[in-house]
């Protein structure tokens, strides 16, 4: 079924930048998000999209009265959930700006955030970059990115930001990318649905022959998995987590070095589904249920095996506008391993309570 659109404010021809902010069910999150972006200080140049995915609540009741106030927004409407990558996708097609912030609704950007970001971007020559991220209700560090890829090809996470640099990979809660590089490196995997999908596109993105970087004069508060984990409000008191995230993530981590590993780099398979094993083992014995170790390990290697056409297919295409060989990849490879952040958050909240979905 067809979206719907509903297009607010006076058309833009060419605006700057185009901030598509994915919502489904977020009625709560979505008033800081849209104050704060009307108060860029190029909102002139600023095209707001909200892509909904099938909300039950009135998200989109909240959006219309906010969108009355801005020079340039659309609503995108889909009858069904199509996830994180196919509904940014959606409003990636719909988009008429040079660059593309896909923004996540739990968010709200200081006010030259885009100014900053987009400068920035533009400074060190990168096709793609997130700002600093601090957490929501404060500013304390949050997240910059990641560095590079551990031994088994997952993302090495960074240190504190000191300073804007290039980094492998952007967050996805915050991802600004060139629109012609999006669409050239194929936009967002829909079958990924959510998770890792913002590694898979940095992967490409750098294959490509084209930058990331870390923007430390941006500035971005971030709640972070609000809606598998909202305890707590604006601040996050517990890490929650629940079988189909899991069966999410480890698929989609093994599946972007399938797709995007040359040759040398296909080898952090080898190591990552033993460990994928044992943390699949380990919990179901902490839970005392096979049924996690099942939708965690089993079920993943059986939907990989299901999605070999499409790897095969990907493969290709990314085959065709690689610039960047495995060896120059290796650039990118990190001894931190990227378990250390799960273990210091595990230290933090203690052991995450797992829901069955």
């Amino acid at each position: 079924m067809a979206a719907q659109i509903e297009k607010f404010g006076a058309a833009n021809a060419e605006p700057l930048v185009s901030i598509i902010v994915l919502n489904c069910n977020g009625a709560n999150w979505l008033p800081k998000c849209f104050e704060t972006i009307l108060a860029q200080t190029i909102i002139g140049r600023i095209e707001t999209i909200m892509v909904d995915n099938n909300s039950s609540d009135d998200s989109v009741a909240v959006a219309r009265k906010w969108f009355e106030k801005f020079p340039a927004a659309t609503i995108i409407r889909h009858s069904d959930n199509l996830g994180f990558c196919e509904g940014n996708n959606s409003g990636g097609r719909a988009a008429q700006g040079r660059w593309l912030l896909f923004l996540n609704n739990d968010t709200w950007l200081e006010p030259d955030c885009m100014e900053k970001l987009v400068a920035g971007t533009e400074k060190l020559g990168a096709a793609a970059s997130t700002p600093l991220v601090l957490n929501y209700p404060d500013n304390s560090y949050q997240d910059f990115g990641f560095y590079g890829f551990d031994i088994f090809g997952l993302p090495s996470p960074s240190n504190v930001a000191t300073q804007t640099r290039e980094i492998f990979i952007s967050g996805g809660c915050s991802y600004l990318i060139r629109t012609d590089v999006f669409m050239e490196v194929g936009m967002f995997d829909a079958e990924f649905f959510i998770y890792s999908d913002d590694a898979d596109l940095s992967w490409r993105v750098w294959i490509a022959g084209y930058k990331v970087a870390g923007i430390y004069e941006a500035r971005l508060h971030h709640r972070g998995a609000a809606g598998v984990n909202p305890t707590g409000g604006i601040s996050t008191l517990e890490f929650r987590t629940n079988d189909r995230k899991r069966f999410l993530t480890n698929r989609n981590c093994i599946l972007t070095l399938l797709k995007n590993g040359q040759f040398i780099l296909l080898l952090p398979v080898i190591p990552l589904v033993p460990l994928l094993f044992l943390e699949s083992l380990a919990g179901a014995i902490v839970l005392r249920r096979w049924s996690f170790a099942k939708s965690s390990f089993w079920s993943v290697l059986l939907d990989c095996w299901r999605l070999h056409g499409h790897i095969l297919r990907e493969r290709k295409r990314v085959a065709a506008f690689r610039k960047h060989s495995d060896f120059w990849m290796l650039r990118f490879f990190r001894l931190r391993p990227n378990r250390w952040f799960e273990i210091k958050r595990t230290l933090k909240f203690g052991l995450p309570r797992v829901d069955k979905k």
